[in-house]
């Protein structure tokens, strides 16, 4: 029985020793860079010569490396880190990037809503001519407003001519001056108004243009 004993512990001391034998090692963790088991990282020294190892070589620290399998082919890039100019100039095209989406975004949504408000070319020469309308009536007010002052006006005018050797009565310099200044403020509104004018058909011209493109531009398949 003894002998049987032995002969057993024996054989198995002999199959966990081929066990170990036949396992393949696995590479010690390194502190100083990636470790995959296996793999190499590759980069080019400050004299540009490619240099390689299963752990990252010391002359890739703060470089560009390349993580290469065990097949030769990359597996990974790793960028160096970046200068402070180069992550000025990398924040500063995100923030180009934003706004232009953001105007993106916004130039989408006046579309839109031109799309809704208009169904044809000819509802927008219709929505012209009634914005035109209302401005073009505000100018008649103005001007015939401007006609009755200059008539009340004429009559101060002439009240004043018996006083050019005498001193003129309040009431007639009080009327002269409210007149001019009434005419000033009838003309300065037409002035503005005929600037909306030019206003109104610019709006118009250009939601004309953009209401063509849109309905022209090519269908997204």
């Amino acid at each position: 029985m003894r002998k049987t004993a032995s002969l057993s512990l024996l054989a198995l001391g002999l199959g966990i020793a081929s066990l170990v034998e036949a396992a393949p090692l696995s590479p010690a963790p390194n502190k100083s860079g990636p470790a995959t088991q296996g793999n190499f990282y590759c980069c080019n020294d400050s004299n540009g010569k490619q240099v390689c190892g299963d752990i990252l070589p010391q002359p890739c620290y703060g470089r560009a490396y390349r993580e290469l399998g065990q097949s030769g082919r990359v597996v990974r890039e790793v960028e160096a880190p970046l200068t402070a100019e180069q992550r000025a100039q990398r924040a500063a095209e995100e923030q180009r990037k934003k706004e232009e989406e953001a105007k993106q975004k916004i130039q989408q949504r006046k579309d839109q809503a031109l799309l809704d408000t208009y169904g044809s070319e000819e509802d927008i020469e219709a929505m012209r001519l009634r914005a035109l309308e209302e401005v073009n009536k505000s100018i008649k007010v103005a001007e015939a407003r401007i006609e009755d002052i200059r008539g009340l006006r004429k009559k101060y005018e002439n009240e004043a001519e018996f006083y050019k050797k005498k001193k003129m009565p309040a009431e007639v310099q009080k009327g002269l001056n409210d007149t001019e200044f009434e005419i000033k403020a009838q003309q300065s509104i037409i002035e503005a108004k005929k600037k909306e004018v030019a206003g109104i058909q610019a709006k118009y011209d250009e939601d004309r243009k953009r209401f063509i493109e849109l309905r022209h531009r090519p269908v997204p398949h």
